[in-house]
């Protein structure tokens, strides 16, 4: 199946237009916000909601509270679900005060119409202040917050924080609300684009601000999504900690108003190392898995399955660290029409139930937005990343036909990979697992980007062909000096379960780095190859990653 360019996605009661730009897209929304009105408010209660008959409340209602404007505004129970309208939480309002949402009894839900924006969005040029003790958005173990339309975002805003912490047997989940029956209206199921995911905006470095910005407290860069601010001049700032978390079926959508732009499953803007994001399965986002723009926030434990563009993607300078990333190219079987303009600018419907590949690159890396002088506190993105798996397919992605590859290097990036581990097994579409484009090459060839006890098990290695433009030879660059291996196929890789890495792989010759050389306040020492151990079965880990695909099959 070809599918390329300019394409729509119907959704029940909004459409939404892309335009493929790069490993982007943009979003220019056709509708207006479709959301209701049915908090219990004590000056405006209609208590006529679309959905299920809703609880009187009182005493009993489970449902989180706030003040909006001096009034007290509450969800409507709807047993065994919170339902909050857009007098609660919404694009025009902006939530001042800490507010906690408990896990609900009987498999409930907290669901939204609109957005919850977290603190006051502040350019500094318009004579506002950050307030840098923002408030505070709590999710409890165990807790479920569901969105109805691709106008719902979480927007935490600079100076605010999310505490988003869950355990291994009761985590958090960040959904949309048609995994419900009762709001499910068109009785399609969940699909991609449901709802626009988490933006973050931090106080970290990005090189979208001059140093002179950063110096006058003027850094204000613009989120892509709906607008916002972010940058500043401390990497060691803290958003706070999303841990044991599920972010499915998010991604650009549609909203009312302003320009369109990308929405990441989780976006991380300019945000720092005091931050934590660990114990993350994102699964069918629309765009990005995470994307960074700039800051130093670390990543561990982190699973990307299905997600239609990249998984991790990297730009405008960000610093941090990951360890322990699986990512799952795969299929999915539409369960709305998907319309796209093909290359004679010809509308093609590709009709509900039809299968269509998911995901792009598993990392696509950029170093900078901008670069020079007077960029220069900000320089290019140099991440440092250990233990990794990508597992790619041989198709191309339904929104912009892009192709299933393990990794793109691009725009000055640098950055050391560890005990990486690149799987493809078939390429007869010509698909490959890495590609560079010309303004990475003189990273590599510095030997300031490299992959160091890593394996590339792929029946197709580089895209555009084995040698760099500038001449030298990409499979010298990745073998690094005999510290890492280059096999023809996938054989033998993966252990049984089709995710672990196969320890007593007799294709594997080379040991994996202990890392006992990186900052060990962060990075695990390790004694095998790619993101998971067959050994390790009993792990937290292990079992997390066990949970996300088999998840993965159920949606």
């Amino acid at each position: 199946m070809k599918l390329s360019g300019l394409f729509k996605v119907s959704l029940v009661a909004s459409a939404l237009v892309l335009a493929g730009c790069g490993g982007d897209i943009k979003v220019t929304p056709t509708v207006n916000d479709n959301s209701v009105n049915n908090s219990n408010n004590t000056t405006n209660n209609s208590g006529n909601p679309t959905d299920p008959t809703p609880d009187p409340g009182g005493k009993d209602n489970p449902c989180t509270k706030r003040t909006v404007a001096g009034n007290e505004v509450q969800g409507e129970f709807v047993a065994p679900h919170c339902v909050y309208g857009t007098d609660f939480a919404g694009k025009t309002l902006e939530i001042e005060e800490d507010i906690t949402f408990a896990a609900l009894e009987n498999g409930g839900a907290h669901v939204f119409d609109g957005a919850i924006q977290m603190g006051k969005d502040c350019n500094t040029t318009q004579n506002c202040t950050i307030d840098t003790n923002g408030p505070t958005l709590n999710v409890e173990a165990g807790a479920t917050l569901a969105f109805r339309s691709g106008e719902a975002i979480i927007r935490i805003g600079r100076g605010a924080k999310i505490n988003a912490v869950g355990t291994a047997d009761a985590p958090i989940t960040f959904t949309s609300a048609n995994v419900f029956s009762e709001f499910d209206i068109a009785e399609t199921g969940p699909q991609f684009a449901d709802w626009g995911g988490i933006i973050i905006n931090g106080f970290g470095l990005t090189n979208q601000c001059t140093n002179a910005e950063r110096a006058a407290n003027t850094c204000n860069a613009t989120s892509e999504g709906i607008t916002s601010h972010f940058g500043g001049k401390n990497n060691a700032d803290s958003s706070g900690t999303i841990k044991f978390a599920n972010i499915w079926y998010a991604g650009s959508g549609p909203r009312e108003g302003g320009d369109g732009d990308d929405l990441n499953s989780l976006t991380l803007n300019a945000v720092g190392s005091g931050s934590t994001f660990d114990y993350l399965h994102i699964h069918q986002g629309f765009d990005d898995g995470i994307e960074f723009f700039g800051g130093a926030a670390n990543i561990k434990h982190i699973v990307v399955t299905d997600t239609q563009d990249d998984s991790i993607d990297i730009d405008a300078g960000w610093q941090g660290n990951a360890q322990f990333i699986y990512v799952q190219h795969g299929t999915v079987k539409t369960k709305k029409d998907v319309t796209y303009t093909n290359d004679d600018d010809e509308l093609v419907t590709i009709p509900a139930g039809s299968e269509g590949f998911m995901g792009n690159n598993g990392f696509e890396t950029d170093g900078e937005k901008n670069g020079g002088e007077e960029y220069s506190e900000a320089p290019a993105s140099n991440p440092t990343i250990a233990n990794v798996t990508v597992v790619t397919t041989d198709g191309k992605s339904i929104r912009d036909n892009g192709a299933s590859q393990a990794v793109k290097f691009d725009d000055a990036i640098q950055g050391q990979y560890y005990n990486a581990l690149l799987v493809k097994a078939v390429a007869d579409n010509n698909t490959a697992c890495v590609e560079f484009k010309d303004d990475a090459e003189e990273a590599a060839k510095n030997d300031t980007l490299n992959f160091n006890n890593s394996v590339l098990a792929c029946v197709n290695h580089y895209k555009n062909g084995e040698q760099f433009k500038s001449g030298g030879s990409k499979s010298e660059w990745f073998v690094n000096n005999a510290s890492s291996q280059i096999l023809n196929s996938a054989e033998g890789v993966l252990a049984a379960d089709g995710f672990s890495t196969n320890t007593a792989s007799t294709e594997i010759t080379i040991q994996a780095n202990n890392l006992s050389g990186l900052d060990l306040s962060f990075f695990d020492q390790v004694d095998y190859i790619g993101a998971v151990s067959d050994k390790d079965t009993t792990s937290d880990w292990y079992k997390w990653v066990q949970k996300a695909i088999a998840a993965t099959k159920n949606q």
